[in-house]
């Protein structure tokens, strides 16, 4: 059984606990020597609640998005032993965002994601992207706290 993985996908949230987040899924990929795509998806639910999606806004929320990891980013991609780096922003609604635009387009061998603490009110009401993708993935998945 190969144990090693050569496609890893790091999901990031916009917090302030993606920089944890992204410097675990470097750190795998560098020993794994693996390609590494980090992700982020833009989430159109609340603009869609509110009746309107300004696609213009999508672009600033995806640059600000990625200034935001630049830095660490550069940084990956001076270590020796990682593959290629791809970095995607991509709006829509979280779940199926992650899934059908990522997951199933990428097909990692790992998915990395953050264990975000949201309230017990959203919880209850969003559920946990983290168990999503832990019971949707095909592949294994490593949840960062």
């Amino acid at each position: 059984m190969d144990t090693e993985y050569k496609k890893i996908f790091v999901s990031l949230d916009g917090s302030e606990a993606q920089q944890e987040v992204l410097k675990k899924a470097v750190q795998i990929a560098a020993v794994n020597k693996a390609d590494l795509y980090v992700g982020h998806v833009i989430d159109s639910t609340p603009m869609q609640a509110a009746g309107t999606y300004p696609a213009t806004l999508i672009p600033s929320l995806e640059k600000a998005w990625k200034d935001s990891i630049a830095a660490d980013i550069e940084e990956a991609k001076k270590i020796e032993g990682i593959g290629t780096i791809t970095v995607d922003a991509k709006a829509g609604r979280i779940r199926e965002t992650l899934l059908d635009e990522f997951v199933d387009q990428i097909k990692p061998d790992l998915v990395i994601c953050g264990a975000r603490g949201l309230s017990n009110i959203k919880y209850a009401i969003l559920g946990s992207i983290s168990t999503f993708l832990l019971r949707s993935c095909p592949c294994d998945v490593l949840i960062v706290k």
